[in-house]
């Protein structure tokens, strides 16, 4: 099995990437997707953020308000580090259950977006890099995900730079380029984690 990490700022194309190498075979982890379900309603990690934060945190129908909680955290780091205590041994306790389910051959991407801030590479046979111009991610939070700029700017500002990313990355995937060129070098990245794999396994 070969554990790689993949990470890359917000609005990088990060979650592009992970969709083309899901579609070539890898078993992917998503640790965005595991961290809503380890605070869905009625779970000890949802019991656990309103114990920090308060009731203001839940949306009318019980369930966590993320943009709440953002809100909340995003402007505060003591307040961020708080939720990351509750959130990220939950999300580390189930990426290990599914990869633990993976075959011995399987090529498993962790897609991992703090894995820079949280000195998370060691974990990582590889760690992939998605990097784009600020300005790229810029576009793409404003335009595609219809932030407005100020929250966009704040987001962006939270995570790692782009040069502390770029240093842990043993592979950097280009992404200021159209489509098709992403799906070249993604395809040669992949072959080369498949050959990987089969020598770890062997």
């Amino acid at each position: 099995m070969l554990k790689v990490g993949l990470t890359g700022g917000i609005g990088a194309g990060k979650s592009e990437v992970s969709r083309l190498l899901v579609e070539r075979g890898a078993v992917l982890i998503d640790a965005d997707r595991i961290a809503r379900e380890v605070v869905e309603p009625g779970s000890p990690g949802l019991a656990a953020v309103v114990a920090a934060f308060g009731e203001q945190v839940l949306a009318p129908d019980g369930s966590l308000d993320r943009p709440k909680l953002g809100s909340v955290v995003f402007a505060d780091a003591d307040k961020l580090a708080v939720l990351n205590k509750i959130v990220h041994p939950l999300v580390g306790a189930r990426s290990q259950e599914l990869e633990a389910a993976a075959g011995p051959d399987s090529v498993v991407i962790h897609d991992v977006p703090l894995l820079a801030e949280n000195g998370l590479a060691p974990l990582y046979d590889l760690v992939i890099v998605v990097d784009a111009a600020p300005e790229t991610q810029l576009d793409r939070l404003t335009r595609l995900r219809g932030m407005n700029e100020e929250d966009a700017r704040a987001r962006m500002a939270a995570q790692a730079t782009r040069e502390k990313r770029r240093e842990i990355a043993d592979v950097v995937i280009d992404n200021d380029v159209p489509l098709e060129r992403l799906t070249e070098q993604v395809d040669a990245v992949w072959a080369d984690l498949v050959r990987r794999a089969h020598t770890a396994s062997a």
